[in-house]
């Protein structure tokens, strides 16, 4: 009769339905098999397939999964690379994803342009430390307006995407001192690469002489960056060095606004011919086309005399990379072409920026926290239950607060997958202290609800008084957290934010039906 009396209360209801609609939020399917599109090379087979990247504003779970190849079962992305890596150039692949099929013909260099990861399994975003990546922290050179630091996040942004990286998050922070930050949170990245990136300030220029013929940015109409327009220049190759490493080099062609390419034909016109007979244009001009990156040239080319004074949209830009192999001196070689493609592509930063940090955690590293804050989530809660029930020897207060604070978890990651929040150790955290404050909390309602002989006539009292302590150690902990809001430009705002939220959940859902529940049993 108790029981019966307890499903029909408001307070258990209203506990009830958040925890469905937790779970429908959350969705979670530890059996779900493919593997999600994280990146889509510009220009790739896969690209001209038809396939695109997921949008990370969508719910993980409904995220585009391939799920097979060429009739072959994929099941995770060891079971992609297996497939994708043994096709030859030439042959065509059919994807089968859980929007479609796609045709995919193997280019040249074999390399047909997606980036995979394993399918999701619940709407839970996992912050850096749980699955692996790099977090960078960065200050401006000299303090920004919001519309420059706006500019710069932007541009960050794009350049990560056009460099190939995925699930990235770029955000501005401050701390309690005023001080400017950026924040930079991705997976799937080499940390020199990327300080290289994102640390320069990317000032592009093509000089004639002492002139800026053009810029990066929005002097130029196209940035080729595939095969048939870009990688290792056939015609230098790789070679040997004096010291006996390896220097390889690079070329990629782009395209000129009609105002870049007017200004390049005024710039050579007034030059003078040196005659070359080995050149096929008869000579070269006086002058050679230099390329600058942040104040360093990185390349320098001889201009043929005929294009003295011709508007020329079509140029090529070459460059090198050296290493102790061959192969070595390849990567290097196409790591700075694309790190050059990127900057043209996105332009320059309106100021320098420092890196203050880097912190570099492992996916398998990352897999380890996961598993192991679920083992020792579920021990702590089972722990808990166990004590409560030695200390007041009643089941009907230990099995309803083990309820609440299982239903409190559900609630409060349900709420983290519905407002797309990211759970990292610090989120994680958070959950812990909310769950530590919803057992203080319920073990002052037990308490309050078993003391005095005559427990009819002051229940309703007793609880009052619970819950005036309640609400105080609400207060003061919502109180609390505000100053880490923007405490460590903004490295503990996981923390603070979940802690909130779950002592909310705690004082508006679990607390009131916990108090039900022990009301009905006692």
């Amino acid at each position: 009769m108790k029981f019966k009396k307890l499903f029909f209360n408001v307070r258990v209801l209203l506990l009830l339905l958040f925890v469905f609609f937790a779970l429908l939020a959350i969705n979670p399917n530890p059996s779900a098999s493919g593997v999600i599109i994280t990146h889509v090379a510009p220009n790739s087979s896969a690209s001209l397939a038809g396939f695109s990247a997921y949008n990370p504003q969508d719910s993980p779970r409904s995220y585009e999964r391939i799920i097979a190849i060429n009739n072959q079962v994929v099941q995770d992305e060891a079971d992609y690379h297996a497939i994708v890596s043994s096709a030859q150039p030439g042959d065509t692949l059919q994807f089968k994803t859980t929007k479609g099929l796609y045709r995919v013909t193997v280019l040249n260099d074999t390399d047909i342009g997606l980036s995979v990861a394993d399918a999701p399994k619940s709407n839970i975003r996992k912050g850096l430390d749980l699955q692996g990546g790099i977090r960078v922290l960065l200050q401006p050179e000299e303090p920004i307006s919001v519309d420059d630091m706006d500019i710069v996040l932007t541009n960050l942004q794009e350049r990560l995407n056009v460099f190939g990286l995925s699930d990235v998050i770029v955000r501005s922070a401050n701390d309690l001192s005023g001080n400017q930050y950026i924040l930079i949170e991705m997976a799937g990245a080499q940390e020199t690469e990327i300080k290289e990136l994102i640390a320069k300030q990317g000032v592009f220029e093509a000089r004639i002489g002492n002139k800026t013929a053009f810029t990066g940015g929005d002097d130029l109409t196209y940035v080729c960056r595939s095969s048939q327009c870009s990688g290792i220049d056939p015609s230098t190759g790789c070679g040997t060095l004096s010291d006996g490493s390896w220097a390889c080099g690079f070329r990629f062609s782009i395209s000129l606004s009609p105002q870049a390419a007017q200004r390049v034909a005024e710039l050579t016109a007034p030059l003078e011919v040196i005659p070359d007979p080995n050149s096929r244009s008869g000579g070269y001009l006086s002058e050679q086309l230099r390329f600058i990156l942040d104040g360093q040239e990185v390349d320098a080319l001889n201009i043929g005399a005929d294009l003295k004074g011709v508007a020329a949209t079509d140029i090529s830009i070459s460059g090198s990379g050296t290493g102790p192999t061959e192969q070595a001196a390849v990567q290097d070689a196409l790591t700075n072409m694309k790190r050059m493609q990127t900057i043209l592509v996105t332009g320059s930063l309106p100021v320098k920026l420092n890196i203050v940090k880097t912190d570099t955690v492992s996916p398998v590293l990352g897999k380890e926290f996961v598993r192991s804050a679920i083992i020792m989530g579920a021990l702590a809660i089972l722990a808990v239950a166990l004590v409560v029930f030695i200390a007041f020897r009643r089941w009907e207060v230990a099995v309803p607060m083990l309820i609440t604070m299982i239903s409190e978890v559900i609630i409060l990651l349900g709420v983290a997958a519905l407002i797309r929040w990211n759970l990292d150790l610090a989120a994680i955290a958070g959950i812990l202290v909310a769950v530590g404050t919803g057992v203080d909390d319920q073990i002052v309602i037990a308490d309050e609800t078993l003391r005095g002989e005559n427990k009819r006539k002051s229940f309703k009292e007793q609880l009052k008084n619970a819950f005036f302590i309640i609400i105080g150690a609400y207060l003061t902990t919502m109180f609390a957290m505000i100053p880490l809001l923007f405490a460590g430009a903004g490295l503990v705002k996981g923390f603070a934010i979940t802690t909130m939220i779950g002592v909310t959940i705690g004082v508006l859902i679990t607390r009131p039906a916990f108090a039900a529940m022990v009301e009905r049993l006692l």
